[in-house]
C-alpha cells in the first residue's frame, strides 16, 4: 500500500495487510506520519517536556467526576 506523509508529503510503501494500513483504510480521518517525521516530533516533544513548560492537559471527551 502507497502512502504519503502528512508532514513532509513523502511517499512510502507499507504492508497492505499491517495493522497501520488497516487502520488507514478504515479510519480515513487517521493520516499517516513517517518515520523522520515521527522521530523528530519525539525529539522535539522530549525537549519541551524537559523545560518544564510542556503540560499534558486531560482529553476534552473525558467525563467529568461531580
Amino acid at each position: 500500500m502507497r502512502v504519503k506523509c502528512s508532514l513532509c508529503d513523502k511517499i512510502d510503501t507499507i504492508d497492505s495487510w499491517s495493522f497501520e494500513a488497516k487502520r488507514l483504510r478504515n479510519k480515513p480521518a487517521k493520516t499517516y506520519m513517517c518515520q523522520t517525521c515521527q522521530e523528530r516530533i519525539t525529539a522535539r516533544t522530549a525537549e519541551r517536556a524537559a523545560t518544564g513548560q510542556f503540560h499534558l492537559y486531560p482529553s476534552f471527551r473525558q467525563k467529568r467526576r461531580w
